[in-house]
């Protein structure tokens, strides 16, 4: 689609895209005067999108950074190897094509009809670390968004027993890179409205093949319909997951737990029994009425008093 037939909604989309990436890369400082970002192109919607926000930014951003692109030829049969080059040659962003064959070793290592993506992975990370040493890039930028992010965390909460999503920004093992994922607010199915638009030349991952039966496809097919029967149910999993009360979990190793004492403790009680919405009304202590029985009862404060009166003359 050329720029000139798109519609207004298209333009109010980009818009949006553009404003949550630019307040996701403010909020966890993604972005630094100075970085040299290496953009992760997989062929798919998420990644195209990112690196077209990344460079509408980068024109008038507050700071000054590099970008290149980067995609992993990774010796798939039938891989369109040409459809990458000719894409970013002809939006102008200076990239990278990496051959590395870790199609032949994922097929050697795992049994058939096993899950491939937890090696894939891997050996991607791998190859993009060295990558970005190689190029000196400080910055790595991943395209996963805010629904990666959710569905990650339901994966991990119910096969690994575990708290823990994407974060939007971590250093890598060796400390020499920082990740970043700069479509952590954005929703996946505006990115796809998005990509659609666009057409940009989509690359299918088929090295796995359809694996229906993946614990991320049920996950993700169990909040779509979460989001479905209660609208607004996913932009409240996501704002839980920026709004973490670790006093309110059970992880001794966030919280000192054992250090609470009387008079230290800074609690919501309200938020203990459940009651977030409404303040309670005073309540004072009356004492002990009759045996074995408390009473509590309502405190009403007196009207405030009036202006005095003048003394009559």
């Amino acid at each position: 689609m050329t720029a000139t037939t798109h519609s207004k909604n298209f333009f109010r989309l980009e818009t949006y895209l553009q404003s949550q990436t630019g307040r996701a890369i403010g909020d966890f400082k993604m972005i630094e005067d100075g970085d040299t970002v290496l953009v992760c192109l997989s062929g798919g919607k998420d990644s195209y999108t990112m690196l077209s926000v990344l460079m509408a930014l980068q024109k008038r951003a507050p700071v000054k950074f590099k970008l290149i692109a980067m995609n992993l030829d990774q010796k798939q049969p039938g891989f369109p190897a040409h459809i990458l080059p000719a894409y970013l040659k002809s939006v102008g962003v200076e990239y990278v094509i990496v051959d590395a064959d870790t199609y032949s070793i994922v097929k050697e290592k795992v049994p058939e009809g096993k899950t491939t993506c937890s090696l894939c992975s891997r050996l991607r990370r791998g190859v993009i670390y060295r990558t970005a040493k190689e190029l000196g890039a400080n910055k790595i930028a991943l395209g996963h968004h805010r629904d990666d992010i959710i569905q990650t965390f339901f994966l991990n909460l119910f096969f690994g027993g575990k708290m823990k999503a994407m974060p939007p920004k971590l250093a890598t093992d060796d400390g020499q890179h920082i990740v970043i994922r700069p479509l952590a607010y954005c929703p996946e199915k505006d990115i796809a409205s998005y990509a659609r638009a666009m057409e940009y030349p989509i690359i299918p991952c088929n090295l796995c093949g359809s694996q229906e039966n993946l614990q991320r496809k049920k996950v993700k097919e169990m909040v779509l319909e979460w989001e479905r029967t209660n609208p607004g149910r996913t932009d409240n999993i996501f704002a839980a997951l920026r709004s973490v009360v670790p006093s309110h979990l059970a992880d001794t190793d966030l919280f000192d737990f054992n250090g609470l004492a009387t008079g230290l403790a800074k609690v919501d009680e309200a938020s203990l029994f459940g009651e977030t919405t409404f303040s309670q009304q005073p309540l004072v202590f009356a004492g002990g009425m009759e045996e074995n029985k408390l009473e509590f009862v309502r405190f009403e404060k007196s009207a405030p008093a009036g202006p005095a009166r003048p003394a009559a003359e």
